[in-house]
């Protein structure tokens, strides 16, 4: 135990008749980037609120840092970092004002404080910027900016709460570079996130679908156990993707269907069979088929599939019920 910073059992919240979290549990190491993968709407913000104190779960426990979730939730907050979606930043004050009032939060004063904010503007490449207004800064300033006031204080357990999302590619980029200095020096980060290439990042994933876990691992797990049947990437003529998609996704051969970029991905039973039904089926519509491929299942095609067959448990339970 002494090697978890996160322990969750069977954490529930309802709100009403609607659970938005129904009985989650996973572990996250001390260290660790541990990656909360879902759909908007699948209860990765409630349940990041619950675990940093901010949301009184409906059922359920957890230690976070060592701390009771339900009788130390002060220990809980003075131990982490939260850092949400919209940035927790105040659009005006400026950039050393939102420092300073971070670090007033926390407890930070003379010099310990000065020497954080000037990490803070180091780190986030604000030197120089002190005085700007929050609100005239790009994206990526404001997300840096974000979270040097979520670990002004040095937590050693931080929740990054979809902390890229508005921000162009080179700033996640740049993102996920900071992530991975924090982690090196021992400081375990909980991110949830919608964009399945940052999830490639963690050490662990856990992946959430209407507020419940359906499947759990690292990246390499989640790829290799899941889906064992051949996955085939068809490469076709320019314009083609969208008629051959519609084309193989009725035919009962096809188990999965999707588009990935310029390719089309066909789950199917057999490899050498679904390559002659691809083939048959495109080449009626005298489509130019350039090459299919097996290939290893992504975590796009990991995430559909789980998906796909979890929509089709709670249909199933649905009409039982």
């Amino acid at each position: 135990m002494n090697d978890l910073a996160i322990d969750v059992r069977d954490l529930t919240k309802r709100f009403g008749a609607f659970t938005a979290v129904d009985r989650v549990s996973f572990s996250v190491k001390r260290g660790e980037i541990f990656g909360f993968l879902g759909a908007n709407g699948a209860g990765k913000s409630t349940t990041i609120r619950m675990l940093c104190g901010l949301l009184q779960p409906t059922s359920g426990s957890a230690t976070v840092g060592g701390f009771d979730l339900l009788t130390e939730t002060d220990r809980v907050k003075q131990t982490i970092g939260y850092m949400s979606q919209r940035f927790s930043l105040y659009d005006d004050l400026t950039v050393e004002q939102n420092i300073r009032f971070f670090g007033g939060v926390y407890g930070l004063e003379g010099e310990r404080l000065r020497a954080r904010m000037d990490w803070v503007l180091g780190m986030a490449d604000l030197r120089g910027r002190e005085g700007s207004l929050t609100r005239t800064l790009s994206g990526g300033w404001k997300q840096r900016l974000a979270l040097g006031c979520a670990i002004l204080h040095e937590p050693q357990i931080v929740f990054l709460d979809e902390p890229t999302g508005g921000v162009d590619p080179i700033s996640r980029r740049n993102f996920w570079e900071l992530i991975n200095q924090l982690s090196a020096n021992g400081v375990t980060v909980l991110v949830t996130t919608h964009f399945l290439d940052e999830a490639e990042y963690c050490n662990d994933i856990i992946l959430i679908n209407a507020g419940a876990l359906i499947a759990s691992g690292s990246p390499t797990e989640l790829k290799t156990e899941h889906i064992r049947t051949p996955l085939l990437e068809v490469t076709l003529g320019d314009g083609e993707i969208v008629d051959a998609l519609e084309r193989i996704r009725v035919e009962p051969w096809a188990i999965e269907t999707s588009v990935f970029g310029t390719q089309l991905h066909v789950m199917v039973a057999d490899e050498e069979r679904g390559r002659a039904d691809i083939l048959r089926v495109l080449g009626a519509r005298t489509m130019r088929v350039a090459g299919i491929e097996r290939i290893t299942p992504s975590l796009e095609d990991v995430f559909l599939y789980l998906l796909d067959h979890d929509a089709g448990r709670q249909s199933t339970e649905t009409k039982a019920g």
